[in-house]
């Protein structure tokens, strides 16, 4: 995979547009006051910013170069930029900015777990620090080395460790390296007839280590489980060895070992390899579109879902807030589009008694043999009208299907206009599920207000699980004038988290802690929890060279 830019999500030359999306510029003037034109913020060159050269020690340099070779140690500029940060709302404003306080020095690219080995001991005895990097999609500030690091730093890049090395068909069980990207290691799956089945909105930029590290989720996690399910096995390299965790179905050694790697975000050691729970490509997949009158509607079928013996891998409804947002992205309608939709929307009002702009759109993924996937539309279909549901077919389903992975670039889209987006996830269980939506709803409201902005708050249901769900939130807004971008975000965002765990949720059901959600780790787990994390680490790594500051 190509790097992505140093100043946003993505590859250079792709980006969100609305010129293809006739409904989008109206509806941001209407929630954000912000009047969509041309770019008024565009980043600037990284030639015109001030990148602090690299202070590599040259007897470190050497015994890098020696374990991973010359043309794998690099000290340019714009890689070292690169992997600087992740893609918070924070990592980007700062990197448009120019506010490159610690950078790494170098960034080297291993191809083996002997070469990682090499890497840290050279590091470690060079009193260097080791930030493990895979893709960079990191939003919680997982990846940039603390502002008064003096020691150097090195940014360990996994990509270049990308195979599948072995598929245990008779366990479904594949051994991967840690630094392949979504898309790779699927390919390599498909070959063989297999999936891991794991898509969360970074899937295109994101590594299988990366998932691990920050105990991922992804789309269909409802069927396939969370990163921490798939996780069976696993090889780490730290500064005591490397560790081994076997691909045993169930044991009964102490506390997990597996368990307290995942999340560890890079403090525990580099993940080399890890054995993964694999299943056959399903003979047929299809995601289906439905509306529900309101979105709490909505909720008590996906609660219901949940507890059934339907075993769906997709389940996903919106609030009213961002199922106005999905229908303002559409691309321009043809005129069937708009004959369907208007006779669509009479009949939901006059036979079915919704009120329009309170429904709620949800999609609904099925996988397996097509007659598993017909059993289980049946079944579902069953529910949905239970709860005065209604399906509105294929169409809806495929367009999701197409644009899943697009949502991050709208980050950048908004930022070009000097508008802020962002985005808080959490998890309770379904009986706390309204009230953390209306605490959050009240408290990004407020903060909207103390800010002086127009701000829009949306939310969705993204994962099921048969004790409760994730809520996942979305909030823009344009600052004030002459106020700070960030000054403003810090005070929304600071809302919404303190509102989840205010309210009996957690601080982050996917996106892990790094340095954004740390302040709240305490509130979440226990003061006691956190100093077992914290002796974790140091006894782990007392030196403190392995991304030092993240989680505590």
């Amino acid at each position: 995979m190509a790097a992505m830019k140093w100043w946003g999500w993505g590859l250079e030359g792709v980006e969100f547009t609305h010129a293809d999306k006739p409904e989008l510029a109206p509806f941001i003037e209407r929630v954000l006051g912000l009047k969509v034109g041309p770019v008024t913020a565009a980043p600037p060159r990284l030639a015109e910013l001030p990148v602090p050269p690299s202070t590599l020690p040259e007897r470190l340099r050497t015994a890098l170069v020696q374990a991973c070779g010359a043309a794998h140690v690099s000290v340019d500029a714009l890689d070292r930029v690169v992997h600087a940060r992740g893609k918070s709302l924070r990592d980007l404003i700062r990197q448009r900015r120019g506010e490159f306080v610690r950078i790494p020095d170098v960034v080297v690219r291993p191809r083996s777990e002997d070469e990682v080995a090499e890497v840290l001991r050279a590091a470690i005895a060079a009193d260097a620090v080791v930030i493990a990097f895979g893709g960079g999609s990191s939003i919680s500030g997982s990846l940039e080395a603390p502002a008064g690091e003096s020691r150097p730093v090195i940014s360990l890049d996994l990509a270049r460790m990308d195979q599948l090395l072995e598929l245990d068909a008779g366990s479904g069980l594949a051994r991967v390296q840690a630094g392949v990207f979504g898309p790779h290691l699927e390919e390599q799956l498909a070959r063989r007839g297999y999936t891991l089945g794991h898509l969360p909105d970074s899937f295109t930029h994101s590594t299988l280590g990366g998932w691990i590290a920050t105990r991922s989720s992804g789309m269909q996690s409802d069927r396939y489980g969370d990163i921490a399910d798939l996780t069976k096995g696993l090889r780490v390299v730290t500064p005591s060895g490397t560790l081994v965790a076997q691909p045993v179905p169930a044991a009964s050694t102490g506390p997990s070992i597996r368990q307290m790697v995942l999340g560890s975000e890079g403090r525990l050691g580099i993940i080399t390899q890890a054995t993964m729970q694999v299943r056959r490509l399903p003979a047929q997949r299809t995601t289906l579109g439905y509306l529900f009158p309101t979105f709490f509607d909505g909720v008590a079928a996906m609660r219901e879902i949940a507890e059934s013996e339907c075993s769906v891998s997709v389940t996903r409804v919106s609030d009213a807030n961002e199922t106005s947002f999905s229908f303002a992205t559409r691309s321009r309608p043809t005129l069937v589009d708009k004959l369907q939709s208007r006779a669509l929307r009479t009949f939901l009002r006059r036979r079915l008694g919704y009120d329009v702009s309170r429904m709620a759109l949800s999609f609904i993924g099925y996988e397996g043999s097509a007659r598993h996937v017909n059993a289980q539309r049946r079944a579902v279909g069953r529910i949905v009208k239970r709860h005065g549901g209604l399906c509105i077919g294929s169409g809806p389903g495929a367009l999701y299907d197409q644009k899943k992975f697009d949502t991050p670039y709208i980050r950048d889209f908004l930022l070009d206009r000097g508008a802020a987006g962002d985005v808080s996830e959490t998890a309770m269980p379904w009986s706390r599920l309204e009230p953390v939506y209306d605490a959050v709803s009240t408290a990004a409201q407020a903060a909207f207000a103390e800010v002086r902005v127009q701000g829009y708050l949306m939310c969705h249901l993204s994962h099921s699980y048969q004790v409760g769900a994730c809520l996942y939130f979305t909030f823009a807004f344009v600052p004030a004038p002459g106020a700070d971008i960030l000054a403003s975000y810090d005070v929304v965002k600071s809302a919404i988290q303190q509102a989840f765990v205010d309210n009996g949720a957690t601080l982050s059901h996917h996106h892990a802690v790094g340095t954004e959600h740390a302040r709240w780790l305490q509130q979440d787990i226990s003061a006691p929890g956190v100093a077992m994390l914290k002796a974790l680490f140091d006894g782990t790594d007392p030196g403190g060279h392995l991304n030092p500051g993240k989680i505590v």
